[in-house]
């Protein structure tokens, strides 16, 4: 049987190791955290700022070292998911496309949140709690639910069937889900409605892009078997869609 096989958003899902394309993926993550670093432990924000003759600083050094520290725990999942979960193929441009999005959104948030665009901070509050809860559930059910998957498809008895266990048993796509789950709580806490426009993107694109194609692909590969599946099991939101 080839695995060769695209789906229709363009993403090559045969079996392969693609160590340097993941390697300098994490590298390159890595660097935009010790910039993030730089911006926010070393006032980097105000050296750019005297760069340009402006007086520039983060306004909410608290606020931003704790999304420093969310941008860190984010990196240390993506590792996670590349190097243990994930067995397809990752190629160049899905490492540099992927790369760039990543930065953008964390510096972005950074700097959102951290007050580059303030002159004041906000002082934390059980909505910030909130914030952070639904940033590490969402991770948690992201990474969980995927190595659950990479667990039973471990044992040679499952190979060729669907798995349908697990936390996926809650929805067909909870790691998305997990994704939708935790950006909306950094966006929240960066204490910025509009970031959640973020979310919300995140969001269009699984529902009308990611999805679809996925599941194309998988009707491919498990027929009958997906079918059932997909028949009895929420596609996204678990109980509600």
């Amino acid at each position: 049987m080839n695995n060769k096989t695209k789906n229709s958003t363009g993403i090559d899902r045969s079996y392969h190791h693609s160590t340097a394309p993941k390697i300098v993926f994490a590298l390159g993550l890595f660097t935009v955290l010790i910039f993030c670093a730089w911006l926010v432990l070393f006032e980097g924000w105000t050296a750019i700022g005297m760069l340009f003759g402006k007086t520039w600083s983060l306004s909410d050094p608290t606020r931003a070292r704790i999304l420093l520290a969310c941008a860190a725990f984010y990196w240390v999942r993506l590792l996670i998911t590349f190097f243990y979960i994930l067995q397809r193929k990752v190629g160049w441009d899905e490492v540099w496309g992927l790369l760039i999005y990543v930065a953008l959104i964390e510096i972005g948030l950074l700097l959102l949140g951290g007050g580059a665009f303030r002159n004041y901070p906000i002082e934390l509050s059980w909505l910030d709690g909130i914030a952070l809860v639904l940033f590490l559930f969402g991770s948690f059910l992201n990474t969980y639910s995927e190595t659950q998957r990479k667990w039973w498809k471990a044992d040679p008895v499952n190979k060729g069937h669907c798995y349908t266990g697990g936390l996926f048993r809650f929805s067909m796509h909870i790691n998305y889900f997990g994704d939708m789950v935790l950006f909306t709580g950094w966006c929240l806490f960066t204490s910025n409605i509009w970031s959640l426009g973020l979310s919300l993107l995140m969001t269009l694109l699984f529902i009308f892009v990611h999805i679809p194609g996925l599941d194309a692909h998988l009707a491919e590969r498990y027929r009958e078997e997906f079918a059932v599946y997909a028949k009895k099991t929420k596609k996204l939101i678990p109980f509600i869609y």
